[in-house]
């Protein structure tokens, strides 16, 4: 049966079982959102293969699928299959750092989204792979990180952690003023 996997905001894999061979004919792709069956997009696929990857598709939307086995051996009646497409997930998209001094920076991001669960910011200093973790609120767009060390550059990962379980990050380095001189 022709099905789904990989199903992302833009795309999806369609499998089906080896019906045809690169002899015996090909398969015509019929795809259109269930709810524009006017937009409909026919492709002619090779009858060697038994995956296709659709993507450029819109999110969160429903797509009627049919697989068409044009056969010059047998006849094979057509597969079909919905497919709806996941919402869109942005990755945070910028990462601000401000307010610098020898022992704190604030780290700031955009856009929020309602469908991030949770941020975590990771900071750790370079070179080097101690790494620690905040966790921030969803609904919150910025966050102050302490206890650093003076003069020292930071790298600094914000990750969006979606309902969905998804995960999108981003980052950017961060130096910490040098500390008073004593």
């Amino acid at each position: 049966r022709l099905h789904a996997t990989d199903v992302t905001s833009s795309s999806f894999r369609l499998l089906w079982p080896k019906l045809l061979s690169q002899e015996t004919g090909y398969y015509s792709l019929e795809y259109a959102p269930r709810a524009q069956p006017a937009r409909k997009r026919t492709l002619q696929v090779s009858g060697a293969q038994t995956s296709l990857v659709l993507s450029d598709l819109a999110p969160e939307t429903t797509y009627e699928v049919a697989l068409i086995p044009e056969s010059n051996v047998h006849y094979f009646p057509p597969q079909t299959t919905r497919v709806t497409t996941l919402a869109e997930e942005i990755s945070p998209v910028q990462v601000l750092i401000s307010e610098s001094g020898p022992h704190s920076f604030q780290v700031s991001w955009a856009p929020v989204l309602d469908s991030v669960a949770t941020y975590q910011v990771l900071y750790g200093p370079l070179p080097g792979n101690s790494v620690k973790v905040l966790e921030v609120d969803g609904r919150q767009n910025s966050t102050v990180v302490e206890h650093l060390a003076p003069n020292t550059t930071y790298l600094v990962t914000v990750t969006a952690i979606y309902r969905s379980g998804k995960e999108k990050s981003l980052s950017a380095k961060a130096c910490t003023q040098e500390g008073e001189r004593g």
